[in-house]
């Protein structure tokens, strides 16, 4: 089985987005937000099956963990009513995707995070969507003011009580940034890439995971310049006083195979070792064209994964049992369904 552990709902029905830009509008004017539209079955079948299902089928893909768009999250957005409404409204159409297509998706949701509120209130959120929708994991957002990075470092405690809930559920986070309105920054070109970046060197410096043993992450897009600058961070580990990064990180730390040419994945592999990788591809989302070197998509992630000379067991860990392992409630319910 392959399991691809990062999927957006990039396609979502333009009535969907069309009520987020009136919200949007709406709060700006300081007046009600129209009702979210009544949005078809037919119509979510459309945006899936000629793009991420089609796209899954020809690429040999089985099971995509799937969550909202990742830039429309937006909580820099409005205020915090709004960018629960949101949320809401995003985190269940989402499960209406897994409901048509059970055998396909599974859910992961997004937070209705919000600068300057307290992380601890997106708990709600999180353990509705996993105890009512069946949602195996979440994304949160180190920096939800949208590239200003007002919020404290992953490591502070101030992030504890929703730490807490997530290893009280069994659940581990992405750790995944949203747009960006720092001019400095393009959005998946560099500010994704930073957040990625930086969320290892938190994890680094601190001890975490000395008072949540059991707390998951994934840091996606090949952990961003962690795998390539690997001899930087045990220096700095080194230097710091820091236990060295494979010892104090990789024990809770995961990285996912969204990295778009082979030389990048030969080092992801290389660097950071077949246990700590899950297979990803993000595929229509960051980079959607084909690469003219190769002649296939750039986010056809799988046809790196199959040039590397890995064992049949090393390609079952990639392919399907980090993701069970880091996923505990996508294990059970694949074994549900094998019952």
């Amino acid at each position: 089985m392959i399991i691809d552990c990062h999927g957006h709902y990039t396609t979502a029905p333009a009535a969907h987005t069309a009520w987020r830009e009136a919200q949007r509008a709406a709060f700006a004017a300081g007046t009600l937000c129209p009702p979210y539209p009544a949005i078809p079955d037919d119509a979510i079948r459309e945006s899936i099956e000629g793009s991420q299902l089609r796209l899954m089928r020809e690429r040999g893909v089985d099971l995509t963990i799937f969550s909202p768009r990742a830039s429309a999250m937006g909580h820099h957005v409005g205020d915090e009513a709004v960018s629960a409404r949101w949320t809401r409204a995003c985190n269940d159409l989402v499960a209406r995707v897994v409901e048509l297509y059970p055998e396909s998706f599974v859910g992961a949701c997004q937070l209705p995070q919000s600068p300057g509120v307290p992380v601890a209130n997106s708990v709600a959120e999180l353990r509705r969507c996993v105890l009512e929708l069946g949602f195996v994991g979440c994304n949160l957002n180190p920096d939800p003011s949208g590239g200003h990075w007002t919020s404290p470092p992953l490591t502070d405690r101030s992030w504890y009580p929703f730490y807490e809930a997530m290893v009280e559920l069994e659940v581990p986070a992405m750790v995944h940034v949203s747009a960006v309105t720092n001019p400095n920054f393009h959005a998946t070109g560099s500010h994704y890439l930073n957040a990625d970046t930086a969320a290892f060197m938190q994890f680094l410096q601190a001890d975490l995971f000395k008072d949540f043993p059991d707390l998951r992450f994934v840091i996606p897009h090949g952990g961003g310049a962690v795998p390539y600058h690997w001899g930087r961070f045990r220096g700095l580990a080194d230097m710091l006083d820091r236990p060295a990064p494979e010892e104090s990180l990789l024990g809770n730390v995961f990285f996912d195979t969204c990295v778009y040419h082979q030389p990048g994945i030969d080092l992801l592999f290389g660097v950071i070792g077949v246990d700590n990788v899950l297979f990803g591809s993000e595929m229509v989302g960051a980079v959607r064209g084909i690469d003219p070197r190769t002649g296939h998509h750039f986010d056809d992630t799988r046809r790196y994964v199959d040039a590397l000379d890995l064992s049949p067991a090393d390609r079952h860990r990639v392919y399907e049992g980090n993701a069970r392992r880091v996923y505990p409630r996508l294990d059970a319910a694949l074994q549900d369904r094998n019952r």
